[in-house]
Order: structure tokens, then C-alpha cells, then sequence
């Protein structure tokens, strides 16, 4: 099976570009649509990706070639070194947008599975009274992505120094990250990935851009600053991390 991985060299000239975009783009598209690639194992090959408003929600929504959400990471048995396997979609809101601090990196939605640890304390996704060890399960995010080059993609999700405080989310896992849990819930089909969100959960705005990537992280093996670095990403839907999708109405 292949899994290629994108040119790291490549990447970080994309990460570059995206934290310096702002948020009125040259050629919005509604819909991003991409072409499908062989060489991507098809759980992780992006064709299409959306935003669209639902009365009161936004539906974020992302389709691969086939079998979306059937490759999860390896456990090891440790925190350190625990892989982290992700569909994201980048945006242009503000960190300000999701409960943080204002202009604190990239925000984007993940839905994300790592076997090794849980980081919804507050959930019980499958349901059997332990609220830390659904870890494997697929669940949403919201994260800070900010460069960092001692990440090997130069991406991580942003740090909170230790010995300092941010403002913070009421649904923060109190892990020393930009990082949020609030209680969305995935859902798949063979193909498809949806995640809905309360237009209230990110301030009523929806007239933002985005992208959508396939994406591992990894936990520092030292459990220390960069804790929580972008180590490869499998497919953008732009090719190139513009964030040229724009919230649609269908």
C-alpha cells in the first residue's frame, strides 16, 4: 500500500505562505476539488473539500478516494513518540474566533485518532463509563498551528510556555498546547467526512477561507516544547496551503 508523504522542502514553503495570508484571497472558490493521486493511499487522498452554512451550523466536510477513516496510527504504549493521524482544514479565522488569544498562528478543525492517549476529558465517546480511553476513536479539535523548525514539517500545534498563561477555551484539555475539545462529532461514510459546528462556537462567522490536508503529527518523544509537531502530510486539496475555499450556502 502506498503512503507517500509530500516534500517537506515543499511543505514549509506552503506553511509560509499560509500564515502570511490574510483573509480576503485573490481566487475563492466555494468548493475545492482535486485530482486524485495513486500514490496517496485512498484513506488520505483528498478529491474534494467544503464549508457549507446550515441554519444555525457549519457543515466542514472532506472526501477522499475511498475508505475514509480506515487507517489509524499504531499504538506504542506511551505518550512519547505516539503518532497522531489527522484531516484538518486550515482557515483564516483568528484564534481570538475559537476562545484564545488573538493572532496566535493558523486555526484549523481536525478530526484527528492516536491510540496512545486520550485528550477529551470531558467526553466519553464510546461509552463505557472510562473518560480516558477513547483515544483511538476519531473526534474533533480545534488548534493553533504555528512554524517551528524544529518540527520536521516546520508546523506544530502552538505551545503555551511553560510558566505562563493563555486565555483559553471552558472546553481546553489542560494540556499545554493550543489546543480545543469541544464535543463534535465525526461522521463518515465509505467515502465522506462531516463535522458540524455551531456558528456560536467561533463568534457567528462564516466568511472565512480554507483549505483541507491529510496530515500525521507526532508527540516530542521527550514529552517536552515542540510537544506536538506536523511530522507529514499526505495531500492538500489547493496543492499548495492558499486557503482558497470559501463558505458555500449548498
Amino acid at each position: 500500500m502506498k503512503t507517500a508523504i509530500r516534500d517537506l522542502n515543499t511543505l514549509a514553503l506552503c506553511i509560509s505562505a499560509a500564515l502570511t495570508t490574510t483573509a480576503v484571497l485573490a481566487h475563492p472558490k466555494e468548493h475545492l476539488v482535486a485530482d486524485s493521486n495513486i500514490d496517496i493511499v485512498a484513506s488520505f487522498d483528498v478529491v474534494h473539500a467544503k464549508v457549507v452554512k446550515k441554519n444555525n451550523h457549519l457543515i466542514f466536510q472532506t472526501a477522499v478516494r475511498d475508505s475514509i477513516g480506515d487507517v489509524k496510527p499504531q499504538a506504542i504504549g506511551q505518550l512519547g513518540g505516539a503518532e497522531v493521524f489527522s484531516y484538518v482544514w486550515p482557515t483564516t479565522l483568528n484564534s481570538a474566533d475559537i476562545g484564545f488569544d488573538s493572532d496566535k498562528g493558523i486555526v484549523a478543525l481536525v478530526v484527528t485518532s492516536h491510540p496512545d492517549f486520550d485528550d477529551t476529558p470531558k467526553y466519553d465517546e464510546n461509552g463505557d463509563g472510562d473518560l480516558a480511553n477513547d483515544g483511538a476513536l476519531w473526534h474533533s479539535h480545534w488548534v493553533v498551528l504555528t512554524e517551528d523548525e524544529q518540527c520536521p514539517a516546520g508546523l506544530k500545534v502552538r505551545d503555551i510556555p511553560e510558566g505562563t498563561t493563555a486565555k483559553v477555551p471552558k472546553t481546553w484539555p489542560e494540556l499545554p498546547i493550543y489546543i480545543d475539545s469541544p464535543a463534535y462529532t465525526p461522521k463518515f461514510t465509505s467515502k465522506e467526512l462531516r463535522v458540524e459546528v455551531p456558528k456560536s462556537d467561533i463568534g457567528l462567522n462564516d466568511a472565512f477561507n480554507f483549505d483541507a490536508l491529510t496530515a500525521v503529527l507526532k508527540v516530542n518523544e521527550s514529552i517536552h516544547a515542540p510537544l506536538l509537531c506536523v511530522t507529514g502530510v499526505y495531500d492538500i486539496a489547493s496543492g499548495d496551503l492558499s486557503l482558497p475555499g470559501k463558505v458555500s450556502t449548498r
